[in-house]
This record gives structure tokens, sequence and C-alpha cells, in this order.
């Protein structure tokens, strides 16, 4: 574990010198995130590899304090590589815990935006893709069939 100023100068280099950053054009899915009671706000892009679901590129673009901004370049970082459900089992925790939980206690809000951010980007990507292939079923099903109903005609 890191001291706290370790910690402190952790959080700086992810500040100053942020991985991840930027926008990724051909994103499978684009989620913003903010927290309102103090302005900050981060979109994350994430690129989902159809057959493994495995998170093959992740950038992110926002603004907002130090923390915020830190943490959501050390998400970024976590997330890369992962397979949707590990995305989804990470905790919170999980990212204060690397970042210093003494550090960032009293903005626990601003250190946790990316990574749940992210969360909530995995969480949609599936709903998209659900939606999407329900959408393809019933394309593929003539009206009427999508029970596997036969319907008569009624009688006047």
């Amino acid at each position: 574990m890191l001291d706290r100023q370790a910690q402190i100068e952790f959080i700086l280099d992810h500040y100053e010198h942020p991985r991840n950053r930027g926008r990724l054009e051909d994103a499978d899915v684009i989620m913003k995130g903010g927290n309102p009671g103090c302005g900050d706000v981060v979109t994350f892009y994430l690129k989902v590899h159809s057959e493994t679901q495995q998170v093959t590129e992740v950038k992110w673009e926002g603004e907002g304090c130090t923390i915020s901004q830190a943490a959501a370049s050390l998400a970024s970082e976590m997330v890369q590589g992962m397979t949707l459900d590990e995305v989804k089992a990470l905790k919170a925790d999980d990212l204060i815990d690397v970042l210093g939980r003494e550090v960032v206690t009293a903005r626990l809000r601003c250190a946790t935006l990316g990574i749940h951010t992210a969360k909530a980007a995995v969480r949609k990507y599936e709903v998209e893709r659900l939606l999407a292939q329900i959408d393809a079923d019933r394309v593929e099903s003539p009206e009427g069939q999508d029970l596997g109903l036969e319907f008569e005609p009624l009688e006047e």
C-alpha cells in the first residue's frame, strides 16, 4: 500500500498525464455521467469484441476536479481488456483502494464517477444489443407468429 504522499502523487500523475483520454469515433457504446453536486462530467467510449465480449478499446473525455479526472483515467485502465462481466463485477471500492482511500474519502462521488460511468456503459451496451436482437427476431418472423400463435379470421 502506498503512503499518503505516494497516493497524492499517483492521483496527480493520472490527472496531469491521463490515460486513454480522447474520443473514440467508432465506439460501440457511449455513456455520459456526471456529478451535479460539483460539476464533474465524464463520457466513456467503449469498443467491445462481439464474440469474446471483451472491452478492446476504451477512451474517455471529461471535465472536473483533479480526483474525478484522475479516477476516470484509472477506471479506463482498469476496464481495458476486461470482459463485460468482469467490468460489471468491479466495485467502486476496487478503484478507491488503488487511488488511496484516505486521500479520496471526502470526495467519494468524484472518485467513483468514472467507474460508475464505465459500468453504466456496459449495461447500456447489453441493453442495446438485446433490443437489436429482439428487433431482428421480429423482422425475421412473420407478423402474428412472434409467440408461435396462429390466428383465424373473425366471423361476422
